[in-house]
């Protein structure tokens, strides 16, 4: 379905329009005509399908801009979704100055975000405690609420928020519409649905898996500063005679250009500040491959059907999985073999976890390439070169030459020597040092212990339940203990799954590894309280 099919405003076509975008996804077609109708809904499908423009698209269509009161609230789970809806939901007003919106999360000063209430915004997006929080200071107002949406319900629940769901809901107007988007339907989320919604619509889309067998998908662990050199080794260790390189930002697209052309690579770069002239120019030299190297943003690439592209970089790791997807899908086309070359930082880790998730396939862990290994691999190329030369039938016979080298005096390894120079280009790169970061052992793909298939998918770390006796008596909210054990123990939140927190105490999910860290906690004090620590029994 296309977005003009649905009926809403230009100004919110003219910005999805300018974002490349003309087909909605599957959850868009089904959610966005049925949101419009002010209906409850719930809305079952992954991270990764487009699921905010599901919501922001009727958010945008029903906030009277004459009114400046909180119309729509949107709770999630964390910080770092809470910014990348708000940066989706302005990216709709593009073209409209009349609709305000707030960003409401822990980690950053309350004084900037009553100063942002007080502006009057009629979007609030936040995480469900710092939302409490300004309601109970009277500093965000939801008595003319229209539409709550909850995303992510299910990972809310895991972090412990449902206590705080169930305050909000019941603290905001009964004629509200509820929407509710959520990977999975666990009986809390159902719950919800009976008391909270009214005859809400059911949406269910499967999840989509990358079926492209013939893409080897590989990945290098690689620091920011040491991107652009892991980059040019691997373009002179392959010699890819294609390659598409993505960004995730204009200004690294046109930072990763300037660059590469100046280690004199045929490189040329696409994003959507470029007039469409110079678009159509740029793709016209890829497609010939006068330009062997297209950087691209994921909005410029959108469309782009180039079937022969040898290699697809990932330098910066998309933010949703289905885009991982259709980035590597441009490779491996016709029957073809392709390959996808992904850098991780070794932070995230967990990033490249839910990108193998989603795909129901590894990707192989490569070893950073030795300046000794580029230089075999050019002479093994030209070897093979002459090899394929020496085998053809349409060779041109060149005997006469060569008698007449060798009447002169030149013998026959001088005579191949200067043929093979001639072929050979002189190399006058010089590597940089680039930091090699070694995958751990319960990673490594050959000869040492790999994960097993079964830890692979769903549930391959194995949770033992811990117990603290601190708890909403000493304001703990799953955020801030997250933050709390990362800061003292060094507990990274991979290593911790559902929290819930009770009055005098609270009990988390935490890989056995990291519950040796967390004893460490035992006999220390948080807000007077001294810390006990223990093992839940099942």
């Amino acid at each position: 379905m296309k977005f003009t099919e649905l009926g809403i405003k230009d100004y919110i076509l003219k910005a999805i329009d300018k974002l490349g975008f003309e087909e909605a996804t599957e959850i868009q077609g089904l959610a966005i005509p049925e949101v419009l109708k002010g209906i409850d809904v719930i809305g079952q499908a992954q991270t990764g399908t487009g699921k905010t423009f599901s919501y922001a698209i009727p958010i945008i269509e029903m906030v009277d801009t004459e009114c400046k009161d909180v119309q729509a609230l949107v709770l999630c789970p964390t910080r770092e979704l809470t910014i990348q809806v708000q940066k989706e939901v302005e990216k709709l007003l593009e073209y409209t100055k009349k609709i305000k919106v707030a960003t409401i999360y822990g980690g950053t000063s309350y004084e900037k975000q009553i100063r942002e209430l007080k502006n009057r915004p009629q979007v609030v997006i936040g995480t469900p405690g710092r939302i409490i929080d300004h309601m109970n200071r009277k500093t965000l107002q939801l008595d003319h609420l229209k539409m709550l949406v909850l995303d992510e319900a299910d990972e809310m629940l895991k972090m412990g928020f449902k206590d705080d769901l169930e305050i909000i809901l019941k603290d905001t107007p009964d004629k509200r519409q509820t929407v509710l988007f959520s990977a999975t339907m666990p009986p809390f989320i159902k719950n919800i649905a009976k008391n909270y919604q009214k005859n809400p619509v059911h949406l269910v889309v499967e999840k989509k898996t990358l079926t492209v067998e013939m893409i080897s998908q590989e990945y290098y662990f690689v620091k920011r500063d040491d991107k652009k050199e892991l980059l040019v080794r691997l373009l002179d260790f392959y010699e890819f005679k294609s390659s598409m390189i993505f960004c995730n930002t204009k200004k690294e697209v046109d930072e990763l250009v300037t660059f590469l052309q100046k280690h004199e690579f045929s490189v040329d770069g696409l994003h959507g500040d470029l007039k469409q002239m110079v678009r159509d120019r740029v793709m016209n030299a890829f497609r010939s491959g006068s330009v062997k190297i297209l950087v691209a943003t994921d909005v410029a690439a959108r469309g782009i059907d180039v079937s022969d592209v040898e290699v697809i970089f990932n330098y910066d790791i998309p933010q949703e999985d289905e885009t991982y997807v259709h980035r590597i899908g441009r490779t491996g086309r016709a029957g073809r073999s392709g390959k996808s070359i992904t850098f991780v930082h070794p932070r995230a880790k967990t990033r490249l976890k839910e990108i193998e998730n989603y795909t129901k396939k590894e990707m192989t862990f490569k070893e950073i390439p030795s300046i000794e290994d580029i230089n075999n691999a050019k002479v093994s190329k030209v070897y093979s070169k002459i090899v394929e030369e020496i085998n053809s039938y349409n060779k041109i016979d060149q005997t006469q030459m060569i008698n007449r080298l060798v009447k002169e005096g030149y013998d026959v390894n001088q005579i191949i020597n200067a043929l093979i120079s001639l072929t050979v280009k002189e190399e006058k790169r010089q590597y940089k040092d680039i930091e090699i970061i070694p995958l751990r052992a319960e990673r490594k793909e050959k000869g040492v212990k790999k994960v097993s298939k079964n830890n692979f998918t769903e549930g391959r770390k194995k949770f033992i339940k811990a117990s603290l006796n601190i708890g909403k008596k000493e304001s703990m909210r799953p955020q801030i203990l997250l933050s709390f054990l990362a800061k003292t123990v060094d507990i990274r939140k991979e290593n911790v799954g559902d929290i819930v927190i009770r009055k005098s105490g609270t009990e988390l999910d935490i890989t056995e590894g990291a519950y040796n860290r967390l004893r460490r906690l035992e006999g220390r004090k948080y807000q007077n309280t001294v810390i006990r620590v223990g093992k839940v029994q099942n």
